[in-house]
Parts: structure tokens; sequence; C-alpha cells
């Protein structure tokens, strides 16, 4: 399945179940939060299975956020990378993203 095929399956199951219709877009953040903490959990133990169903529940939680607020999730994504591309840089073993000079 696409990814985009995959994503109107979510916001249809969401739909399906009152989610889109009935939650806002301040709960689903909540919601995703609450996801990434066991995201969180999941890495802390090197639970793989975990993580990626930490990863795939936070996915679900921001597509619901986007079709609640009638944008795509895909347009997001792409906004991101459109502004991150052109950087130049790396990170430190500390962390820290050192922008190298234009």
């Amino acid at each position: 399945m696409s990814y985009n095929e995959l994503e109107l399956s979510v916001v249809r199951w969401s739909e399906d179940r009152g989610i889109i219709q009935n939650s806002d877009a301040k709960t689903q953040l909540l919601k995703a939060f609450e996801e990434m903490g066991e995201l969180a959990s999941g890495i802390n133990k090197k639970d793989m299975a975990l993580i990626k169903d930490g990863v795939g529940d936070v996915v679900v939680c921001l597509i619901n956020v986007c079709a609640i607020l009638d944008i795509s999730i895909t347009e997001c994504l792409q906004l991101a990378y459109d502004e991150i591309k052109d950087r130049k840089g790396y990170l430190t073993k500390d962390g820290v993203f050192i922008k190298e000079a234009a």
C-alpha cells in the first residue's frame, strides 16, 4: 500500500469511529504526546516492537490532527523538507547541529 493510500485508510478509519467529527486538533495533539511517551519507553527499553508501534501511533494522531484541520500531512512534510533540504552542516556527538557557513 502506498503512503497516500495508507494515510487515506487512517482517515477513513478515524471517520468511521467518529474521531474526525467529534474530536479536535488539541485533543489529538495531546494523544500524540501520550503516544510519544510510549515511544520514548520503547526507545529506553530498546524494544523494537514497541518503537514501531509508538511511531505508528504518533503518525496516526498527526494524520488525525491534519484531517481535523483540513490540511494534508504530506503537504506539511513537504514544507518541512523544503525548509531543510539545502541546509549544510552536521550533528556532533554531543547532539549539537553545526550549520555550515553560507
